[in-house]
């Protein structure tokens, strides 16, 4: 393929096509789910539960109101996902093991004064970390509460994890890929975590030979790529499994000469951007006009928008996180779901989620500068927040009063 130009409009379609973010949605079945995932790579845990947890509400945002139980059968069950660290920490595939197993193998073991550090603090603690090992391969899976804090020296932190010793000491271990979180309890994809041994959790991949650094960086670079659709090397670098792709520049050459991605510019947009191979049959599709746009609500982590500098490059949209913004000093509001309305980014809407009386706040809605105030828009957004409502399980919707005019639904 030959250097070609296109405009900001179609790479915008790109990107939400290949976020499995237009066209009709797919019926929610374990299938669906698990396909979806493969095309994302990942989905980012966090803690926050405002709306929902965030691997609930980016699936939500492509299936729509889809049966949760199906996604942890397929992590605790199947076991064809895990948790570990993408670009955060995430549900990743057991199929892409050896992707994150170098960084298992690596953890560490590098020159770095915070890395030196935890190899000493974990030296002094060896036989805390051993009782872990022992507990778990006698008893089975555990709760950090149902083993004995047998620290031998404090973790010292002047910050949130000071003294939290049991966190940290399995904390090192997950991220050495010692042990792995074999089910979680609470509600919506709750925080309390059973921890097992990775050999009893994931045993057919526990003896596989890890792959080689140049290895791992071609794969999850096509994998990287073909999930945002189109990007440069920074791009491809921050996303996925982000800042652990050494030698990426290289890698992305030869992937080039051997005709696997191709470069591609986008109209009045800076930077050498690329498309994968495998992603050139839907750019000839949406050339040919066929775009199903949707409407719909993001997580504050989606995906589509983990990758805050692309986001406001390719979609003209910037997207900070309030959370931890004094409320006094919040534009918008503590948690902020963007609104996609086909390739734009047009609002943010602020909700809040009621379990004791099942009702969805939705304290406000903010329309971008540029985005178009009809009552055709409102109506998608009203939609959108209906849906939201009804995987959330609230039986009512209370609108607060800001609003662009236009888009006023109380």
């Amino acid at each position: 393929m030959t250097n070609r130009t296109i405009s900001p409009n179609l790479a915008r379609r790109v990107a939400v096509a290949s976020q499995q973010l237009s066209g009709p949605q797919a019926s929610s079945t374990s299938e669906t789910i698990l396909s979806t995932i493969q095309n994302l790579g990942c989905l980012q845990i966090d803690p926050i539960n405002v709306v929902a947890r965030s691997p609930l509400l980016v699936l939500w945002s492509r299936l729509g109101a889809y049966n949760v139980a199906g996604l942890e059968t397929l992590l605790w069950d199947d076991k064809h996902l895990f948790e570990y660290w993408a670009h955060a920490a995430s549900i990743v595939l057991t199929n892409d093991f050896p992707l994150h197993q170098l960084r298992m193998v690596n953890y560490v073991t590098g020159e770095a004064e915070w890395e030196k550090r935890y190899r000493r603090w974990m030296k002094k603690n060896k036989s805390f970390h051993q009782y872990i090992l022992e507990e778990l391969s006698q008893r089975g899976p555990l709760l950090h509460t149902e083993m004995e804090n047998r620290i031998v020296e404090p973790w010292p932190s002047s910050g949130w994890n000071d003294n939290r010793n049991m966190t940290m000491m399995l904390q090192f271990m997950w991220m050495q890929g010692e042990i792995m979180v074999a089910r979680r309890f609470g509600e919506g994809f709750g925080l309390k975590k059973q921890w097992a041994l990775a050999e009893h959790h994931l045993p057919e991949w526990m003896d596989h030979e890890p792959w080689s650094q140049e290895q791992v960086v071609t794969e999850a670079a096509q994998k990287s790529l073909r999930a945002l659709g189109m990007g440069t090397a920074v791009h491809i670098e921050n996303h996925f499994i982000r800042g652990r792709y050494p030698g990426l520049r290289d890698v992305l050459e030869t992937l080039k000469r051997d005709g696997r991605i191709h470069p591609i510019h986008i109209h009045n947009l800076p930077g050498d951007w690329y498309i994968h191979d495998d992603t050139l049959p839907l750019l000839e599709q949406l050339e040919n006009g066929d775009w199903q746009p949707r409407t719909t609500l993001l997580s504050p982590f989606d995906n589509l928008i983990c990758d805050r500098d692309r986001t406001e490059l390719l979609f003209n949209f910037y997207y900070r996180s309030e959370i931890y913004t004094p409320k006094a000093k919040r534009q918008y509001g503590y948690y902020v779901m963007p609104i996609l309305h086909g390739e734009q980014l047009i609002g943010r809407v602020d909700p809040q989620i009621d379990r004791k009386t099942k009702t969805l706040h939705v304290h406000a809605i903010h329309a971008e500068p540029d985005a178009p105030q009809t009552k055709v828009v409102r109506d998608t957004i009203r939609q959108s927040i209906e849906e939201l409502a009804q995987f959330l399980g609230a039986k009512q919707i209370a609108y607060g009063e800001t609003a662009p005019e236009a888009w006023q639904l109380s």
